[in-house]
């Protein structure tokens, strides 16, 4: 059975992973439309995590 510590580490390894994907798509996106949609992307994954410019 599972322990909320064992749901919490999944929950941030989730986060992460997906933070790294919108960053490696932030980094490749060309327009400003990509680019802001995939800020509002990560802020709602992760409020506090920095944004790269």
């Amino acid at each position: 059975m599972r322990v909320e510590r064992d749901r919490k580490r999944v929950r941030r390894q989730t986060r992460k992973r997906k933070l790294r994907y919108l960053r490696r798509r932030l980094a490749n996106a060309s327009t400003p439309e990509q680019r802001r949609r995939l800020i509002e992307k990560m802020r709602r994954v992760s409020p506090t995590a920095p944004i790269p410019d």
